[in-house]
């Protein structure tokens, strides 16, 4: 199906232009959300028609987003979660969860503007992608972590994960041979 794009749309095109898309795609995802207008001899007139006040709004979207992206660019957010030892989930960070936190901290973001390939699994610093608009994004940076204070020594860049053997030394001693000599790795 081809469609007239009333924005523009990553991988696709800008705003005014003509794409074939797959029909799926343009009934469930362009039409529905006003993003496109069928191809049509009637809509081409009419985009023509409406093109300075779609570029306007457009314009318009785009300088908020680039005013939201300024303040949120370069925020940390903190995401308390249950781990294990080496620093594995039980669950996972969900782009859901960092909308959510975003949210908390006060940025209106919805769940599809957040960019996140695959959930977080891992406690550690993760930096997230936020697109804001089509031409505007904003990195933060989610710290999860298994509590408050390991959040705050993430934060400093101290390693808080350990090897079971160090765990085992600072709670017991070192561990040495018959001779009384520290193991050596």
């Amino acid at each position: 199906m081809e469609v007239i794009l009333l924005e523009r749309i990553g991988r696709l095109g800008q705003m005014g232009d003509v794409v074939k898309v797959k029909d799926g795609f343009a009934r469930n995802f362009l039409l529905p959300r006003h993003k496109a207008l069928r191809a049509t001899k009637a809509n081409k007139e009419r985009f023509e028609r409406e093109r300075v006040q779609l570029e306007a709004r457009n314009l318009e979207r785009k300088s908020e987003a680039q005013a939201v992206a300024e303040k949120l660019d370069g925020q940390s957010f903190i995401v308390i979660r249950s781990a294990g030892e080496m620093g594995q989930l039980y669950g996972s960070v969900s782009s859901r969860d960092v909308a959510e936190i975003l949210e908390a901290g006060g940025f209106t973001v919805e769940r599809s503007q957040v960019v996140l390939n695959m959930p977080i699994k891992t406690i550690g610093l993760h930096t997230v992608v936020v697109a804001l608009h089509a031409e505007v994004e904003a990195k933060v940076t989610v710290n999860v972590a298994r509590s408050a204070d390991e959040a705050e020594r993430q934060a400093r860049g101290e390693a808080v994960l350990v090897r079971e053997q160090d765990t085992f030394e600072r709670e017991v001693g070192p561990i040495t041979d018959e001779d009384g000599y520290a193991d050596e790795e």
